[in-house]
C-alpha cells in the first residue's frame, strides 16, 4: 500500500525531497455507546482499516490536498493562512480543522504541505473516518514539524477541531481509539479523566463482525447535538438534587432515587441510557476479563435496546440488521456501534456460523429494505503510526 500511494504522490506533486507515509485506524465501539460525552466509560478498539496518508513539506505555505476516494475533486489548493472552514472545500476541512487547532494551541506550521490521503473505511458508515483523517493529520504534523506532543494530546486535538472547526459536538472516544489503539486488545476509557486500560479481547471460537446498513449519516448534520444538549439538560437539573459533576457518575439506583428532578421526559430516558449504558460497560469489560462471553453479548444486546427506546438514536433498518442476527444461532451479541441515526452494527459471531451470518442476514435484509448489506469481519490492530 504504503509503495503504491508513494508512486501515485509522486505522479501528483513530482519527485525529490523527503516523503513520509502514515496510517490511521478507523474503530468499531465494542460498547460504550454516547457515554463518551457524558463523563462514562467507553470500550472501543482500533481495525486494521483506516486512513493512509502520503505527505511532503513545501517552501511556502501553501497547502495541497489529494483524496484517492474524491479523486472528482483533484488537487485542491489552499494556504496555512486560510484555515477556514468551507462547505466548498469537502473532505479537506478535517485536516485543515486540525491545522487550525494546532495553531491554536500555540504550534506553529512553519511552511505548506503536499498530502495524499486514501482510506479503506465505508465512508459514512459509522466506523470513524472522520477522526481517523484527523488523528492521522495529528500524527503528520507532529512528525514532520517535530512537535513535542503525546498522542492523547493529539487525540484532544482532533476532538477539538471536529468541535469548533467542523461543528459536530462529539466526544473523545473515537480520536482516542484511532490515536492510542493496541492490537487485539480494547481500549476501556474514562472519558471523564482519560485514564484508560487495555483489556484483551480473547472472544476464542468467535469473530467480530460489522455490518453496514448502507444507511449513510452525517452527525453534524442529524440529531447527535440535540442528544448532547438534552443530555445536559438533564445533568443540569440532577445537580439541583445531587452532588455529581457528570451523569457517568451515578449508579442505576442512583439514577432512579432522583430522575424526577428532571422535568422533560425526553431528557429523563436519555440521562437514563448515558446511566444505565456506562454501568453495562463497566460490566461488560469485567465479564470478558472473566471470559463470560455470553454475558458480554446479553450486555451488549441490553445496550442497543436502550439506544433505540431510550436515546433514540437507531433506524429502521439498523434495527432490522439487529433484529435478525439475535435470532440466528452462534450470535452471542448484536447492538448498533457509533454515533446512530444510520451506519453500522458489530456483532459477536461463532467462527462456525460467520458464514451463515452473512448469507442470511444479507438475503433478508436486501429482500426487506433494497439495500445491500456490506459484511466486515474485522481484526484489532494497532493505533497510528508513521510507516
Amino acid at each position: 500500500m504504503k509503495e503504491r500511494l508513494t508512486e501515485k504522490f509522486r505522479e501528483l506533486y513530482g519527485s525529490g525531497g523527503d516523503i513520509r507515509a502514515y496510517f490511521a485506524p478507523g474503530r468499531v465501539n465494542l460498547i460504550g455507546e454516547h457515554t463518551d460525552y457524558n463523563g462514562g466509560h467507553v470500550f472501543p478498539c482500533a481495525l486494521t482499516i483506516g486512513t493512509y496518508g502520503i505527505a511532503r513539506t513545501r517552501e511556502d505555505r501553501k497547502l495541497r490536498f489529494y483524496s484517492l476516494n474524491f479523486d472528482q475533486m483533484g488537487i485542491v489548493e489552499t494556504g496555512l493562512d486560510e484555515l477556514i472552514p468551507n462547505e466548498v472545500a469537502g473532505w479537506t476541512n478535517y485536516p485543515k480543522g486540525v491545522m487550525w487547532a494546532f495553531e491554536k494551541r500555540g504550534y506553529k506550521l512553519p511552511h505548506g504541505l503536499d498530502i495524499l490521503i486514501y482510506g479503506d473505511i465505508p465512508n459514512g458508515s459509522g466506523l470513524s473516518s472522520s477522526a481517523s483523517l484527523e488523528v492521522l493529520t495529528g500524527l503528520m504534523l507532529k512528525d514532520i514539524y517535530g512537535i513535542d506532543v503525546s498522542m492523547t494530546e493529539v487525540a484532544l486535538i482532533g476532538q477539538y477541531s471536529e468541535n469548533n472547526f467542523n461543528g459536530c459536538n462529539c466526544g473523545i472516544m473515537d480520536q482516542f481509539a484511532s490515536a492510542m489503539g493496541k492490537k487485539d486488545n480494547a481500549v476501556f476509557l474514562d472519558t471523564e479523566t482519560l485514564e484508560y486500560e487495555y483489556a484483551p479481547v480473547a472472544l476464542a471460537d468467535a469473530h467480530i463482525v460489522i455490518t453496514n446498513s448502507k444507511v449513510k449519516h452525517s452527525l453534524v448534520d442529524s440529531a447527535y447535538n440535540d442528544r448532547r444538549r438534552e443530555s445536559e439538560e438533564a445533568l443540569m437539573e440532577l445537580r439541583r438534587v445531587i452532588d455529581i459533576k457528570t451523569l457517568g457518575d451515578l449508579t442505576e439506583h442512583e439514577f432512579e432515587e432522583h430522575k424526577s428532578a428532571i422535568g422533560n421526559e425526553v431528557c429523563r430516558r436519555r440521562a437514563k441510557h448515558a446511566v444505565y449504558e456506562n454501568r453495562r460497560t463497566i460490566r461488560a469489560v469485567e465479564a470478558l476479563r472473566n471470559n463470560d462471553i455470553e454475558l458480554f453479548g446479553r450486555l451488549m444486546n441490553a445496550s442497543h435496546i436502550s439506544q433505540r427506546d431510550d436515546y433514540e438514536v437507531s433506524c429502521e433498518e439498523i434495527d432490522l440488521l439487529v433484529e435478525l442476527a439475535w435470532e440466528l444461532p452462534g450470535v452471542i451479541g448484536s447492538r448498533i456501534t457509533g454515533g446512530g441515526f444510520g451506519g453500522c452494527t458489530v456483532s459477536i459471531v461463532r467462527k462456525d456460523t460467520v458464514d451463515t451470518f452473512i448469507q442470511t442476514i444479507g438475503k433478508a435484509y436486501r429482500e426487506k429494505t433494497g439495500h445491500e448489506a456490506e459484511f466486515y469481519v474485522v481484526d484489532i490492530g494497532d493505533g497510528a503510526h508513521r510507516l
